[in-house]
């Protein structure tokens, strides 16, 4: 039997992703999938191809709108990009990642943002970064209904704080306070937590330690998921590829192929071909051409 298309045959059939699902598929022992997405074309592919769970990350900021930090991505940037992308997908669970100083000032306007991506950019769910300090806004934020994700470890968010994009909880003294980071947040009422750039062995521990599911990237095997930033993955991003990205596809290396092959057939008038051109009849043009001066036939004839 052929197993072509077997994955958008199942995204079909499958039920919508949930944050329950999620508790589930830990029990079960069954890994979750999740990637990023930022469009309706990326959203429709992810979501057809069976993935869990779909990331509105605030890596927007790096890999789509060109900033060196994912700092300048403002909320209403984040929710322009998560509407495009609950039209794309209808099965996956939808996470939109709260931006920078969009959770921080305030827990009134935490939730207030929180909010809105369920409100307004069709969201299922929330993700934000940050530990102990973080407790009393993601206790507000479940409060109001809204699932809330942690992230813990590399938060690029505090980029600056952490002196640059580094691995986390490398020492035992670092690695205790993410172990108790977890829990607190566990406690607070998340239902999901990404570890990022931490040693493999210590996210496992804490993966085994939590009833809710974690999430890795650069973090090893014993999460109880996975994620990629997508563009990462397809090879769409020329800055730098983490250490921990592993390339499915080189798409950035094909894009340029393409567009020089189509620069070069413009330039030497070979596209667009009688394939790519729409015509008339001998009549309609005839008709056409009766009613055309002497000046027309010359232009036509330069042409």
């Amino acid at each position: 039997m052929s197993t072509t298309n077997v994955g958008p045959v199942m995204a079909a059939a499958r039920r919508k992703v949930t944050t329950l699902t999620f508790a589930e598929k830990k029990e079960r022992g069954e890994p979750l999938t999740m990637l990023t997405a930022y469009d309706y074309p990326t959203a429709l592919a992810l979501d057809q191809a069976g993935v869990d769970a779909i990331l509105v990350g605030d890596s927007l900021a790096m890999v789509v709108l060109g900033y060196e930090t994912t700092l300048p991505v403002t909320m209403d940037e984040m929710l322009h990009h998560a509407r495009a992308v609950a039209r794309g997908a209808r099965q996956a669970l939808l996470i939109g990642d709260l931006p920078f100083l969009s959770y921080q000032v305030s827990v009134e306007e935490a939730v207030r943002n929180a909010g809105r991506f369920l409100q307004q950019g069709g969201m299922d769910a929330v993700k934000l970064e940050g530990g102990r300090e973080r407790v009393e806004t993601i206790r507000a934020i479940v409060g109001a209904g809204i699932p809330v994700m942690g992230h813990l470890g590399l938060t690029p968010q505090s980029v600056h704080q952490l002196g640059g994009f580094r691995a986390q909880g490398k020492t035992a003294q670092a690695a205790q306070r993410l172990l108790e980071d977890a829990l607190r947040l566990e406690a607070a009422g998340c239902f999901s937590l990404v570890l990022e750039s931490i040693p493999a062995r210590l996210a496992e521990v804490i993966s085994r330690r939590l009833t809710i599911p974690t999430i890795g990237i650069g973090a090893g095997a014993g999460t109880d998921g996975q994620v990629l930033v997508t563009h990462d993955l397809l090879g769409l991003f020329d800055r730098f590829t983490p250490k921990f990205v592993k390339k499915y596809a080189n798409l950035h290396d094909e894009m340029q192929r393409a567009f020089g092959m189509y620069l070069a057939e413009v330039q030497s008038r070979q596209f667009p071909a009688p394939a790519h051109t729409v015509e008339m009849t001998d009549e309609a043009w005839e008709a056409f051409s009766a009613g055309l001066a002497e000046d027309d036939f010359k232009m036509l004839e330069r042409i």
